[in-house]
């Protein structure tokens, strides 16, 4: 929410949309970077990690915004960006110098090879991810964007001062943190070429879930996030189940939980890019592999979209004549596993995938690299790009919330740093609290149910109907309360059959339609069944009664 009128969301614009929040139920809000930043990679460049954002901004701004949450009831968490810093950071500045700087390993600088860069890495943002530097002829690492070097970990100054950043930040009030690409701070420091014989190759080897990584943690641990009651998440690309029950085991030794991306890859071809229709059977055996796997070991993140991923509803779901229905269905199915859900902005009221036709109007780095590299260099043809750009880039997360339907979508009273998605006319939040049976709404549901029962939060889950085309079913199990999650992820109308899984009678707890009429009776009834025809999208809750 913008306040000033510069087109650009702020601290003073989200202060004046904490009822908002605490009307739907929240407890935690994750604010991404707001830190003094050149906005390469939409504030995951920080120059100033004890700064504000002039565009945001003030730290006065965000003690209010910390007031106001903590008045409500609410906490709140920082985005901790600390694998890279922005190239205009002090250290940095400093760094490139001169080769005996004292700041020179804070950062990974090397020589050339034969004059090539030191590795054969790519970037996670297309091209090389090696800069030569001129002034003192050695080249810096950056696994994004060149104006992000990635920090030296190596060097125990640099975690003595991220640490201390971090303990300065908790010190003020915030409640944790979200930790970015958190499994990539701890490098090979021989730094290995890819096997591969391309010029620019994938190295995740040799720095995801890197040697020295849980070292790292768990000092981080020590020093500082033990010393308070705070919450952590950690972005980790590429952990398996292993590397989550290290990362967050119940030992509390390192973070509380991680997000991993093992779902988001499901509708592609390896390169993110390279599209392909995800399949039912294959989320059920992520999903499923992923709630088994950390059971009674570590903790679930719960999420089907962020600020790097597209829209749910347009990914998962059908945006278009049954988007209420599928987003709905789409929360109930997240909700109803063991973990902590998080809600992305207008995720809450439906919001889809944006169709931008001209590429100058998407902003993200990683979309306008991508379409350099395929169209330009490489000879893709343009209209297959725009559509994988349509599916998959991060503007469609990225694009302003949409308040109401007078212009720009109420986000401000200026121009948009980004255009809003055309349809604000028809998904806004002020309609969607008019709505009694808004998507808003059937959150709220989902977070009272989460918070009023804990066969909800600790159950044990297990998959049912696991060969079933279009539904994904499962039951959450605590003690001697049984409940199941019935989710039809298509537009038809599959039969589910309660006899098959030894259950005569059920307790309808929520459902995503208004009109029960497909045979399972009345909300809060017990009802006798055998069988039931969902509708298109629909999802239920029950609880097994006897």
């Amino acid at each position: 929410m913008d306040s000033n009128g510069d087109g650009i969301g702020d601290i003073q614009g989200i202060i004046s949309k904490l009822d908002y929040l605490q009307q739907l139920g929240v407890d935690v809000v994750w604010l991404s970077p707001v830190y003094a930043s050149p906005n390469d990679d939409n504030g995951y460049d920080i120059s100033d990690y004890q700064a504000i954002m002039d565009e945001f901004g003030t730290l006065d701004d965000w003690k209010m915004l910390l007031s106001g949450l903590k008045s409500r009831g609410m906490k709140l968490i920082m985005d901790l960006v600390v694998n890279h810093t922005s190239d205009e950071h002090h250290w940095f500045v400093e760094s490139r110098k001169s080769a005996d700087n004292q700041y020179r390993d804070y950062y990974i600088w090397r020589s050339g090879i034969d004059g090539q860069e030191p590795n054969n890495w790519i970037s996670l943002f297309s091209g090389s991810a090696w800069k030569l530097d001129e002034a003192t002829g050695q080249y810096y690492l950056h696994l994004f964007s060149q104006k992000q070097p990635d920090l030296n970990w190596d060097n125990e100054l640099v975690r003595a001062n991220i640490y201390k950043m971090m303990m300065w930040w908790l010190d003020l009030g915030i409640d944790g943190f979200r930790m970015d690409v958190i499994n990539l701070i701890s490098k090979d420091q021989a730094l290995p070429s890819s096997p591969s014989s391309d010029r620019y190759a994938w190295g995740g080897q040799y720095f995801m879930n890197g040697p020295r990584v849980h070292e790292f943690l768990q000092e981080m641990n020590r020093e500082v996030l033990s010393k308070y009651d705070c919450m952590t998440v950690g972005e980790t690309p590429g952990a398996d189940i292993e590397e989550a029950c290290r990362y967050a085991a119940c030992d509390g030794s390192e973070l509380n939980m991680i997000f991993q991306f093992e779902h988001m890859g499901l509708d592609s071809w390896g390169d993110k890019w390279d599209v392909k229709p995800w399949n039912l059977h294959d989320l059920k055996a992520v999903m499923t592999k992923w709630q088994k796997g950390l059971e009674g070991r570590a903790w679930n993140s719960l999420y089907l979209n962020n600020h790097d991923q597209p829209r749910m509803v347009s990914r998962f779901g059908n945006d278009g004549e049954y988007r209420m229905q599928s987003a709905k269905m789409l929360a109930t199915f997240l909700h109803g596993q063991q973990g902590t859900p998080y809600i992305y902005q207008g995720e809450e009221i439906g919001m889809t995938n944006v169709r931008f036709a001209d590429l100058n109007d998407y902003k993200d780095i990683e979309t306008h690299n991508m379409y350099r590299i395929r169209v330009l260099e490489r000879g893709y043809r343009h209209e297959d790009v725009m559509e994988s750009i349509y599916l998959k880039g991060r503007d469609n997360a990225r694009t302003p919330m949409q308040w109401d339907d007078s212009p720009h979508g109420g986000f401000t009273s200026g121009t948009p740093w980004l255009g809003v998605n055309p349809n604000f006319k028809d998904i806004n939040a002020e309609a969607a609290l008019r709505d009694t049976d808004s998507i808003f709404h059937h959150y709220k549901q989902l977070i009272t149910l989460r918070k009023k029962h804990e066969v909800m939060v600790y159950g044990r889950y297990d998959m049912i109907a696991d060969g079933h085309d279009q539904i994904y079913a499962y039951t959450r199990t605590l003690g001697d309360e049984k409940w199941i999650v019935v989710c039809n992820f298509f537009g038809g109308e599959p039969e589910f059959r309660w006899n098959d899984y030894g259950i005569d009678k059920v307790h309808l707890i929520l459902s995503n339609y208004k009109s029960l009429d497909n045979g399972i009776g009345v909300e809060g009834c017990d009802e006798s069944v055998s069988s039931i025809r969902l509708r298109p999208y629909e999802a239920n809750i029950y609880q097994v009664v006897g």
